[in-house]
């Protein structure tokens, strides 16, 4: 792909160069094979070298345009999960008689529904945080082969966030397994600061109660371990580096007129990487190296081979249903695609499609 244009000019002529630039992010994201936020695909066009850092902001806004005007769909970028609606339903569009035949003749494969205690005979219980969107989206494959619960933590994340995280911590201790948060993060002043600040964050909500009677954790025993984004990995893949320390606020953490500017950990960072900083969205232009990572930060407290072990946990469960499957159910007939009830299922399931065939 030649070098991306970013639109110019007015009118006509600006919407026909908006038109061309939708026309080349969407063959770009047709490639990309994952959702991406606005401003990760900053950091891909960056990457691919169709545009330069400085440019970030207004690439970022142009791609909001193209959602609004319909050029690319609104589900083009990846959206925060905070801003995503719940109690959303999808009507069943089977009649009742056709839902239950549909889940009576699931008995024969019912097997493939349980969800065993995935962490049953483990000596570690894992679960991530990350900073960005998109490094969720990177890094999802690889916590669903391991079963580890991860999430967005925008920042500092909110209380009932951290309670429901600590919740299942503190599950899991009195199950006499060792906890470990993950987390992954920006390389600048405050992304190395949150997570430094993770325990104490923890502790502060160690008096809560759930309204089910469920009280607060105490993770003095918590792993924290933060594996990314960190200097050599940065340097090693060749992420992009921003050029200044501009907060959230729009304000420079870099400038003497900065209320913050003469904390040690300000100064310790201006000493260490100067007035510059890589965001944790850089690591979408390495996807493998990214999952990577990832994979080897858990691998380091649950093996090389858990991979397969965990392929391996719903085995025995399998087993049991099927055993009692047998013991409980018929053969009926080949109408009903060979599959195995009782008597009483046998005989509902025909029932039910002699009255959908007669409607």
């Amino acid at each position: 792909m030649t070098e991306i244009v970013l639109p110019t000019g007015q009118g006509e002529v600006y919407l026909e160069h908006l038109e061309d630039f939708a026309r080349q992010i969407t063959e770009l994201g047709d490639q990309a094979g994952m959702k991406i936020s606005s401003r990760g695909w900053c950091y891909q066009l960056e990457g691919f070298r169709l545009i330069n850092k400085n440019q970030f902001d207004r690439v970022e806004g142009l791609i909001n345009k193209c959602r609004e005007r319909g050029l690319v769909s609104i589900n083009f970028t990846a959206e925060e999960e905070g801003r995503k609606f719940s109690g959303v339903e999808d009507p069943d569009s089977e009649t009742p008689k056709e839902w239950l035949a549909k889940y009576i003749r699931k008995i024969d494969h019912c097997e493939l529904f349980y969800t065993p205690n995935w962490w049953d005979g483990e000596e570690y219980y894992i679960q991530m945080l990350v900073e960005k969107i998109d490094l969720k989206t990177l890094f999802e494959p690889v916590c669903e082969l391991f079963r580890i619960p991860i999430a967005t933590s925008k920042g500092w994340s909110s209380m009932l966030q951290r309670a429901e995280y600590a919740r299942r911590f503190k599950e899991a201790e009195e199950l006499g397994l060792k906890c470990v948060l993950l987390y992954c993060g920006d390389h600048d002043p405050d992304g190395l600061r949150i997570s430094q600040f993770i325990r104490k964050n923890l502790m502060d909500l160690a008096n809560i109660v759930w309204d089910d009677g469920f009280g607060g954790y105490d993770p003095e025993n918590l792993i924290i371990d933060r594996f990314g984004l960190n200097y050599d990995f940065i340097s090693e893949n060749n992420l992009t580096w921003i050029d200044n320390l501009i907060t959230g606020s729009g304000r420079n953490l870099a400038s003497p007129s900065h209320k913050f500017y003469h904390q040690s950990y300000v100064q310790n960072y201006l000493g260490s990487y100067g007035a510059r900083k890589c965001e944790a969205n850089a690591l979408i232009v390495r996807p493998a190296q990214a999952r990577q990572l990832c994979r080897q930060a858990i691998e380091k407290y649950i093996g090389a081979d858990a991979e397969e072990r965990f392929d391996h946990k719903p085995d025995e469960q399998k087993r049991q249903i099927g055993e009692i499957r047998d013991l409980l159910i018929i053969p009926v007939a080949p109408t009903t695609s060979d599959i195995y009830l009782t008597d009483a299922l046998a005989d509902i399931l025909q029932q039910l499609e002699e009255d959908e065939s007669e409607e």
